[in-house]
């Protein structure tokens, strides 16, 4: 659903939202991976799993994510509605080296993931 125009009450809390630089580089990196778990957040932003969860909640309940559980793990993402408002703000600090530095973490989180998964995948001694 893309949003013709916003509700001030709306306006305000995604500004509120954007006013702590932890939850800009969660909206950062959920709006360029589309979905991430806490545990690949607090690993790529150096934060504990309480203040991780803490920002994530404030995003949640602003109304910019949504969140899904798959087993044991709940993977957060930006809510349709919130989509091109948060893509139209990103386009003013996407060169911003915080910013940069995280996506380079996740890149390098993901890779190093995928290296593990076609490593067991191809291990001649897996049952």
């Amino acid at each position: 659903m893309r949003l013709k125009n916003i509700s001030l009450n709306y306006g305000m809390r995604v500004f509120k939202a954007l006013s702590e630089e932890a939850r800009v580089r969660i909206l950062h990196l959920l709006l360029l991976n589309k979905e991430l778990c806490i545990s690949d957040l607090e690993h790529i932003l150096d934060f504990t799993q309480t203040k991780t969860s803490r920002h994530l909640t404030y995003l949640k309940n602003a109304g910019l994510l949504g969140s899904k559980k798959v087993d044991q793990w709940t993977f957060y993402y930006i809510l349709d509605e919130a989509q091109e408002i948060i893509s139209q703000i990103f386009k003013f600090i996407q060169k911003d080296t915080n910013l940069i530095r995280d996506q380079e973490i996740y890149q390098i989180l993901h890779s190093n993931r995928e290296l593990a998964i076609n490593k067991i995948q191809n291990n001649p001694y897996r049952k």
